[in-house]
């Protein structure tokens, strides 16, 4: 069942759109259900479906269309790697092995401890920044090297 906290902010999004399109706040939805619950389950999508009045295919195909969504649990930290062609040209594929190397998972996988999880991005936007990742989806990090990424994984620790 959504919490109050999330109907209010649920609520606010829907007021940026006509009331008669309420489907067009479930990216939005969907993203406060995961800042809340941390990953969204089947069970959270159905949640939102049914809050905005849409089929649940429908915000299923968003939520497994968008790479921001998270279908499993994930660490503390998510940390996702750009690994398209303009940051793979500038080093990603150093980077990734080094994070792999340094937080002993591939992609997909969540360090024992439970605090990282390391995800493979699609194209972030930031080109001129390469190589970046985001931590949580919230925090973006340009011009990494190894020795920039260390520092960051251990300002999370």
């Amino acid at each position: 069942m959504l919490s109050p906290e999330a109907i209010t902010k649920i609520d606010y999004e829907l007021t940026k759109y006509p009331a008669d399109q309420r489907q067009a706040a479930v990216m939005s939805a969907l993203r406060i259900v995961q800042t809340e619950r941390g990953w969204l389950s089947k069970e959270s999508i159905t949640e939102v479906a049914q809050y905005l009045g849409m089929p649940e295919i429908a915000a299923m195909e968003v939520a497994t269309f968008y790479n921001m969504y998270d279908l499993s649990p994930v660490g503390k930290y998510k940390v996702t790697i750009c690994t398209n062609i303009s940051c793979m040209l500038r080093g990603s594929d150093e980077i990734v092995s080094h994070l792999q190397t340094k937080l002993g998972v591939g992609f997909n996988e969540v360090t024992p401890d439970g605090n990282f999880c390391l995800k493979e991005g699609e194209c972030m936007g930031c080109c001129g920044g390469a190589p970046l990742m985001h931590v949580n989806n919230t925090e973006m990090h340009e011009f990494l090297t190894t020795e920039k990424v260390d520092a960051i994984i251990e300002g999370l620790k």
